[in-house]
């Protein structure tokens, strides 16, 4: 028997309009907080702020600390860790206390998120008012926020480890993965809610393959980015369109003893240059989708959502290099990253708009 049969509280049939309105609205404040905590990811990673809080306390973390006692004990803890010793060794409690209020803000913002899913998922259940059909979507979304808390701690846990100061790289692509998954269902489901004809013009047909490898090219980007962020990559080769005066670098794809798959997600050069790369592909791709879609689309939301993603990819693509050529400055690092959630919106609504019928069934 499907979820929404076997709940009493869930309408078993088409929500009012008014109300299926009510829910995307509420889920689109949801994405949005999922995409002010990437940006706070962002911020607190490029300031080293991340592995300051050395415990998991989802309740008790709530409050921050109330005595000096109790900042000179979560500081103590602090002192323990290979970040301390080798990057910040000295700096102080009121050094500790700067990169301190970063991560504890973003943990908070996660507990708000949970919030106001939660409580927001339980107040339209007890109305009755959530779709039929999209009950056990939503709560399988509030399984998946839980799980990213948890992939957050197991995150910073390796940032703990002997000889790191920084989280594993891996372990930084799968949290951030997680937080765009999180952002790309929602967002997608509202859009189904609050336009659920699949009623693109005849002509969308001839771009939605293309609207697909743009999609797909901006998600391999992004987790490309992934890895530029957890090996600092940026960080070298911080010229444009040359790499040390190659196209290729020197070196790509690992020396000497080191794999080829090692150095994808692994060495410098090669995580850099991927990321170049993917990068040109998706500008390259999002100017043929502009350019067909102002071609071919008659006036209407595919139209609008052609150029937007146009926009907003070229828009990124100058920020990524305005932030490479800068070596990587914290204000235009988390702009970029915070720019790259906007990209994947800008995908998403397009494919939501370029929906054609389904073969044997209405619009």
């Amino acid at each position: 028997m499907p979820f929404d049969a076997q709940a009493p509280f869930l309408s078993t049939a088409a929500a009012p309009t008014g109300r299926a309105r009510a829910v995307a609205w509420w889920l689109l404040a949801v994405a949005a907080m999922v995409w002010v905590m990437v940006a706070l990811g962002g911020a607190t990673r490029l300031t080293g702020s991340g592995l300051s809080i050395m415990e998991w306390a989802p309740l008790r973390g709530t409050l921050p600390p109330m005595s000096e006692a109790e900042w000179n004990r979560l500081y103590d803890l602090y002192r323990t860790i290979p970040q301390y010793e080798l990057v910040n060794r000295g700096f102080g409690l009121e050094g500790f206390k700067g990169i301190f209020w970063l991560e504890w803000t973003h943990r908070l913002w996660g507990r708000l998120i949970g919030l106001v899913y939660g409580l927001g998922l339980l107040w339209f259940w007890m109305r009755g008012a959530i779709p039929k059909g999209y009950g056990r979507r939503l709560v399988l979304l509030l399984a998946l926020g839980g799980l990213q808390g948890a992939v957050g701690w197991f995150m910073v846990a390796s940032g703990f480890e002997a000889d790191r100061t920084a989280v594993s790289p891996w372990r930084l692509v799968i949290h951030l993965s997680l937080a765009l998954l999180l952002f790309a269902v929602l967002l997608w489901t509202a859009l189904s809610l609050l336009r659920p004809g699949r009623d693109a013009p005849a002509e969308a047909r001839f771009l939605r393959p293309l609207a697909h490898a743009t999609a797909g090219l901006v998600v391999l980007t992004m987790l490309a980015g992934g890895f530029v962020a957890g090996i600092k990559a940026g960080l070298d080769y911080n010229t444009f369109p040359l790499m040390a005066g190659q196209i290729v670098p020197e070196g790509y794809g690992g020396t000497g003893a080191t794999t080829f798959l090692h150095a994808l997600v692994g060495d410098v050069a090669t995580v850099q240059f991927n990321h170049r790369l993917l990068a040109t592909l998706t500008g390259l791709s999002a100017l043929a989708l502009g350019a067909l879609g102002l071609a071919r689309l008659p006036r209407g939301p595919a139209r609008r959502a052609a150029g937007g993603c146009t926009a907003v990819v070229l828009l990124q693509y100058g920020l990524g290099v305005s932030t490479l050529v800068h070596a990587v400055p914290a204000w235009l690092g988390t702009l970029h990253q915070t720019v790259a959630v906007a990209v994947l919106a800008g995908a998403l609504v397009l494919l939501h708009a370029l929906r054609g019928p389904r073969a044997g069934r209405p619009a």
